[in-house]
């Protein structure tokens, strides 16, 4: 067991959260118990995902998707009464790293991404005057389209969308989890021959074509499962807690 304030310093100064200029708070978004024995970590902090932390005795739940987002309604009302009605209910903290999480070179959703992919990491890029969240580097072995698809697809559990525009031959690769796709053109820039994120918008399909890049939209869930269960996982080893990564399927 550790002390609530004790294990969100740890995170906060680990994920240097202090230095980035995010849509959202991230930290300790609500205040439960002020002792953690158990975490429970999760994408998204929706409802099922508040109810399945509760009913499994969770004292922290963990996510990359948290409340508060900048432009929203601020009035507690409608589904986040009931969100915050029932983690309060059960003394649950709520902890949420957006974009530090993404970024850790170690935990982020990014690293642990391209490690699952077996992607070999050569550096980051950033779209505009954004952060460097994106990595690039080479596959372990040159694929076509079809089969670096068809790899996704294996690993995450879920076929991606693709847009085969790039070389016959894929060598490197850039990726980044989530909504990334806005960092295609960059992608196109290094001379890159692929870029797999998340999602895809209607434009992404022409810039794929006019750059000649391929581009895989692997689901922005699928693609950040990782990191908060590496972060937890990591706050469970240091201070000896118990942590259940909880998956709420979603298809996006």
């Amino acid at each position: 067991m550790v002390a609530l304030r004790e294990l969100v310093g740890h995170a906060h100064r680990l994920l240097e959260a202090d230095t980035f200029r995010d849509y959202c708070p991230n930290g300790l978004q609500v205040e439960g118990r002020p002792q953690v024995k158990r975490i429970v970590s999760g994408v998204t902090a929706s409802q099922a995902l508040v109810d399945a932390a509760v009913e499994a005795g969770a004292d922290l739940l963990l996510v990359h998707h948290g409340w508060f987002w900048k432009g929203e309604d601020p009035c507690i009302t409608g589904i986040k009464r009931r969100r915050l009605e029932a983690l309060l209910a059960g003394g649950l903290s709520l902890l949420a790293y957006h974009l530090p999480l993404d970024a850790h070179p170690e935990l982020g959703n990014n690293a642990q991404l391209g490690g699952r992919l077996g992607f070999v990491a050569e550096g980051r890029f950033g779209a505009g005057d954004g952060p460097e969240l994106a990595w690039r580097g080479r596959l372990a072995a040159p694929m076509d389209a079809a089969t670096l698809a068809a790899h996704l697809g294996s690993v995450l559990e879920r076929l991606p969308q693709v847009v085969d525009a790039g070389p016959e031959r894929i060598e490197t690769v850039g990726w980044c989890s989530g909504a990334a796709q806005s960092y295609l053109e960059a992608a196109a820039a290094l001379g890159l021959d692929a870029f797999v994120s998340g999602e895809i918008s209607e434009q992404t399909v022409h810039i794929a074509r006019e750059y000649g890049i391929h581009y895989f939209a692997a689901g922005h869930h699928a693609t950040e499962r990782y990191g908060v269960q590496a972060l937890a996982g990591h706050l469970a080893q240091r201070f000896g807690l118990e942590h259940r990564f909880i998956d709420i399927d979603n298809p996006v």
